[in-house]
């Protein structure tokens, strides 16, 4: 849903673009203007000639989170993010010519859920040993970082909800709110850090290639809003209306009672480090984002 926009967004600008991926054939179908590499993230180091003359490196890596939270999954999400990560960081290490910088993804849940508290860069990340996601993306960025110890520029984007028709949370919710059966999740109140596709894909063009970007940033837009608010925007944007609440039991049962903690948490993250350096949203109002989208 990223990676493919962002080879496009690089390719539009001059940059040549590498890729990774588990089924390089597959990949070359759908995108042949990218030079496909095959690797297998979560048992081997990346291929040495992938790396050959790249600038920077951008690791979206990762497998899906909106799932039932069974052990199996669990081992998954964490084996695709830190493992992988592990391994593309060694790979780096052991390149002849190593790229400038690593660009590497994370997640907002690494707050936690913190209710009304404003979330900049420079919070506390989560300290319950049992927030899952949270400890996740706490290793996830440790093992990006271990390329600063090869002289490599490290940033990592905490990204929130990406606001996609295509996929994610909006692709699910779409046909639900076009057929008048959508409303606010568990009462509505949580805070959602929300950020348009465009933005986001800007963000990480931006981030591997300003010299001075390094450290954590918050994928998030400059307005976060309540889930009441964005289903607001989601209904108006559909012209429909959304008088159907989805009580937090119905989640839990969908997904189980860890992923419907995770999904209802509240979290209110601003990227005010990357305004601070001088990115510019393109879509920070939420109405007007989901209009631009689904228009």
């Amino acid at each position: 849903m990223i990676g493919s926009r962002l080879a496009d967004a690089l390719m539009s600008r001059g940059d040549e673009v590498v890729g990774l991926s588990r089924d390089a054939e597959k990949a070359k179908q759908s995108k042949p203007e990218v030079t496909w590499h095959s690797w297998d993230a979560t048992s081997e180091v990346a291929p040495a000639a992938a790396l050959e003359g790249i600038d920077s490196v951008v690791n979206l890596i990762g497998e899906e989170i909106n799932q039932r939270f069974t052990e199996s999954a669990k081992e998954r999400i964490r084996e695709s993010r830190v493992t992988a990560t592990k391994n593309l960081v060694e790979a780096i290490g052991l390149a002849s010519t190593k790229p400038k910088a690593l660009v590497s993804g994370s997640a907002v849940g690494i707050y936690g859920d913190r209710g009304d508290e404003r979330l900049d860069e420079k919070a506390a990340v989560a300290s319950d040993p049992d927030d899952f996601l949270a400890r996740v993306c706490i290793d996830w960025e440790g093992a990006a970082r271990e390329a600063e110890q090869h002289g490599v520029r490290v940033a990592t984007l905490r990204t929130g909800l990406v606001m996609d028709p295509d996929g994610g949370l909006l692709g699910q919710l779409l046909l639900p709110f076009k057929l008048g059966a959508g409303g606010p999740l568990a009462g509505g109140k949580q805070w959602m850090p929300w950020i348009h596709r465009d933005d986001e894909v800007a963000l990480l063009a931006w981030l591997a290639r300003s010299d001075e970007a390094s450290g954590v940033y918050n994928g998030a837009a400059p307005e976060p809003v309540r889930n009441s608010e964005w289903t607001k925007a989601l209904a108006k944007a559909v012209h429909r209306p959304a008088f159907f609440p989805i009580p937090k039991l119905a989640v839990v049962a969908l997904r189980g009672k860890e992923m419907a903690d995770n999904a209802t948490a509240s979290l209110r993250a601003v990227p005010d480090k990357a305004v601070a350096e001088g990115f510019d949203f393109r879509h920070p109002d939420v109405h007007a984002a989901m209009k631009d989208l689904l228009d």
